[in-house]
């Protein structure tokens, strides 16, 4: 009989294969349905956190330079829209487009006849080639319908004309980084994630109480301060976006100008918000440990007046 039974380890072994297939088909059910059939419909990929559907529209189509200096995508040109459940079960969406100047009107047009709204339209950089816009979005409704009707929009960006950005010649730019990427987020005093030569830091504002028809603003859904770093140690380049109070929007500039930091953009991403939430655009390029120190002077700027 000792013969016909299981060896033990044998019989671990296979339990664990069992616990990790499971594992596997568990992470594959964890978008909901009817998300799941929202990238289906708009043809993106995505992934569910926090509640919240995020579905990256990434501009890789276009070669950027700014100031004549070649950055990737995820430096700052990755759009996306996001999902969150509202009061009654409803769908907000929010979301920012990249576009390029010959797209911003076409695709307007496309979001208001399928009852998207546009809530901003705004630079987010100086000395851009090609030149970009960033367009805010905003609905609510069925997921489902929400995507059929942010379809046509989504589907002009991207359809340069004969003699614009897809005609350019392709800027090479460099892969990985060599950036001491801890040593800038022992400085900022939070971590960051690598996409490809991008190093990124991204910060919620969970000091602020923010919704939409009972759905939750939440960093996911674009309330945010993030910092994008690209280089080197000696030669970086950073650019992001700080989330302020509006008694927080001078504090902040006085904060990025003392340490050489431009800012390029103050404008605000949604309407009917309550508080009022102010968003401010910021570039510059040198030492990584230089830039590091001026966003961080930025962010500490921040949440002063609503912590107990």
């Amino acid at each position: 009989m000792s013969e016909l039974r299981t060896n033990p380890p044998i019989r671990i072994l296979l339990a664990a294969l069992v616990i990790a297939a499971f594992a596997r088909f568990s992470a594959a059910q964890e978008i909901p349905s009817d998300y799941q059939q929202v990238l289906k419909i708009v043809g993106k990929q995505g992934d569910y956190k926090a509640n919240v559907l995020k579905v990256n529209i990434p501009r890789n189509d276009l070669r950027m330079k700014i100031a004549d200096y070649a950055v990737p995508t995820p430096f700052g040109f990755g759009g996306w829209f996001a999902m969150e459940k509202g009061d009654g079960g409803e769908d907000v969406v929010m979301g920012d487009l990249v576009l390029t100047e010959s797209e911003v009107n076409p695709v307007v047009s496309a979001l208001l006849e399928h009852g998207i709204e546009v809530t901003a339209l705004h630079n987010h950089f100086f000395w851009d080639d090609p030149r970009v816009f960033f367009m805010h979005i905003h609905g609510h409704g069925n997921a489902v319908d929400l995507a059929h009707r942010l379809r046509p929009a989504l589907d002009l960006i991207g359809l340069a004309k004969e003699g614009e950005e897809n005609s350019a010649p392709k800027t090479s730019v460099k892969q990985g980084t060599t950036i001491d990427t801890e040593r800038i987020a022992k400085i900022v005093g939070h971590a960051g994630e690598q996409n490809g030569p991008v190093y990124k830091i991204t910060l919620g504002r969970d000091d602020l109480s923010v919704k939409d028809m009972g759905a939750t603003v939440n960093a996911r859904m674009g309330l945010n301060t993030w910092a994008a770093f690209f280089g080197t140690n000696d030669d970086a380049a950073v650019a992001g976006d700080i989330a302020m109070l509006e008694n927080e929007v001078n504090p902040v500039l006085k904060a990025l100008r003392s340490n050489g930091l431009d800012v390029v953009a103050i404008h605000h991403h949604m309407i009917n918000t309550q508080p009022m939430i102010i968003f401010l655009h910021y570039w510059g390029r040198g030492p990584a440990d230089k830039l590091a120190t001026g966003f961080k002077a930025a962010v500490d700027q921040l949440g002063k007046g609503t912590k107990q």
